[in-house]
């Protein structure tokens, strides 16, 4: 064998060495990252269940939270249903009453006004005595618009307590 080929052999033998060298190197690295992906992967899938599992249960509370909200309200706006709806029985008795005479509205008279041309008799009959005050009775007409009037009134303001109610409920942080 002459050194050259001796050499070439030796080339040979060192580029086969190293082939095979970077060739483990390669699969070992595989084997190490394959590993180190697959803990990752592992470790990504346990945050996405746990984020999940998170996300659900805010979703659930929230929903709770609307629920029972929901409720509040739908108990407020019974109740105010009903008050909205007994005023406005109270109001109709009233005003019932009025027509058929069993009750008599009655204004509260000044006793210093000194106005000309009121004929209001002093003494008791038609006229009612209150602790000494004098009272004039309304006229049955006049008596049913100002049930009217306060029945309105009523209904505003029963109206406006639902909706303060409301803007409370919603409005406060839970």
């Amino acid at each position: 064998m002459s050194p050259a080929q001796k050499l070439a052999g030796l080339v040979l033998l060192i580029l086969v060495l190293m082939a095979t060298a970077s060739g483990v190197t390669w699969q070992v690295q595989d084997w190490r990252m394959g590993k180190k992906l697959a803990e990752q992967s592992g470790l990504h899938k346990d945050d996405l269940a746990a984020i999940t599992n998170a996300a659900a249960d805010q979703a659930r509370d929230e929903t709770d939270k609307r629920l029972a909200l929901e409720q509040q309200l739908a108990a407020q706006d019974q109740q105010h249903t009903k008050e909205l709806s007994d005023a406005q029985r109270n109001q109709a008795r009233l005003r019932d009453q009025l027509a058929t005479a069993d009750v008599r509205l009655s204004v509260l008279l000044d006793p210093t006004d000194t106005a000309g041309g009121c004929n209001v008799p002093s003494t008791p009959g038609a006229v009612g005595v209150v602790h000494a005050a004098r009272r004039a009775q309304l006229d049955p007409a006049h008596a049913q618009r100002i049930i009217g009037i306060t029945d309105a009134g009523d209904q505003g303001l029963i109206a406006l307590r639902a909706c303060q109610a409301y803007v409370k409920e919603v409005s406060t942080p839970k």
